[in-house]
């Protein structure tokens, strides 16, 4: 199994909005045949694995499939991998994790059993389900799993209070920063950013054939025609208010603008989310600044913060990680619970869970 979860990996980039998913056969204690699910449309892992097996004329009568999701039962753009199971004549299927998806949902693992095949579930559970945090949040949440990314010095300041903020962190630490960006279906942003920064938010430096989808949080429309950000590659403005010239206008820059005011005027970022996820947004990769970040997190909506801390300090007066309230007492506070701590370069990368 975990190799199975190795061949996974190798689909990070490429598989939203379907699940990274591996598969290793193994016949007489030996492997037979591996694969893993490449990209939405593409063979499923189990088919890759039989077809891998075939290839080496190896017989998968009798075999044992391990695999790091529950093998699908329905039709969507491939036929249903319990079926290409049954007809290869495997004889035990372990799965790492139950599908998610309601339309699996153990109905799977199910299907094999009432033909005699052997199943067993949940190893390396945690694991499987650590690599698709996304597509797991999508499907039982309804919304995607949303990860801020956010660079700071020692003393939490991301920028000084002019705005300016390039840059805090090295070289290697900014292309660790779009790792995570490539393995993301999305990139989230306000117009604060936009307007200071003018970032292109797209995947550079890593060999990806995928640009993730670019979201701007732009309440009163203000973004520039002139900004990169509109160079290219799909882009959503999430917006409050209904102005047709504006929407026009970025349209014909190749835009598309959806309308989500809450109850103040602003954008409705939970409606914003739940968006995302009918349009298949898997993961979230945030890269905001302090009032954004705030809102997000009053709101319930972050989920892990992958933080670039930089050996430096700027002092009060620079703009902080988070726009939150004053506390008056410490049972308000935001606890978080490290899940990895790494030195990339000069720089201390932390990745930590709210909640």
């Amino acid at each position: 199994m975990g190799q199975a979860l190795r061949l996974a990996r190798r689909g990070l980039y490429t598989t939203t909005p379907n699940p990274r998913v591996g598969c290793v056969l193994v016949s007489a204690g030996a492997v037979i045949g591996e694969g893993w699910h490449e990209a939405a449309g593409a063979p499923h892992a189990e088919v890759n694995a039989l077809e891998a097996a075939a290839l080496r004329g190896l017989s998968t009568r009798g075999a044992t499939a391990y695999v790091t999701l529950e093998p699908c039962s329905h039709y969507g753009r491939t036929p249903p991998c319990v079926e290409a199971l049954i007809a290869a004549g495997v004889a035990r299927v372990v799965a790492a994790m139950q599908d998610p998806n309601p339309q699996v949902a153990g109905q799977g693992l199910e299907r094999l059993r009432a033909v005699g095949v052997s199943t067993a579930c949940g190893l390396m559970a945690a694991e499987a389900e650590e690599l698709n945090s996304g597509f797991v949040s999508r499907m039982t949440r309804g919304r995607p799993w949303l990860r801020l990314k956010v660079a700071a010095s020692l003393d939490g300041k991301t920028a000084l209070n002019n705005g300016r903020s390039q840059w805090l962190t090295g070289a290697p630490a900014r292309l660790d920063g779009h790792r995570w960006r490539a393995r993301a279906c999305a990139i989230l942003t306000g117009i604060g950013t936009v307007r200071e920064d003018d970032p292109q938010l797209t995947v550079r430096g890593i060999d990806t054939g995928r640009q993730p989808l670019k979201v701007v949080v732009d309440s009163r429309m203000e973004l520039p025609l002139s900004a990169q950000v509109l160079a290219g590659g799909r882009l959503l403005v999430a917006a409050a208010v209904a102005d047709a010239a504006k929407i026009a206008a970025l349209e014909s820059r190749g835009a598309e603008v959806v309308v989500l005011p809450d109850a103040r005027g602003k954008v409705d970022l939970a409606a914003l989310l739940g968006e995302l996820a009918r349009r298949g947004i898997n993961e979230i990769h945030g890269e905001a600044g302090f009032k954004l970040n705030g809102s997000l997190l009053r709101e319930g909506l972050v989920d892990e913060l992958l933080l670039y801390l930089a050996p430096t300090l700027l002092g009060d007066a620079a703009r902080g990680i988070f726009d939150l309230p004053e506390l008056a007492d410490l049972s308000g506070r935001h606890d978080l619970k490290i899940i990895d701590l790494a030195r990339v370069g000069g720089d201390i990368r932390m990745l930590a869970r709210l909640g």
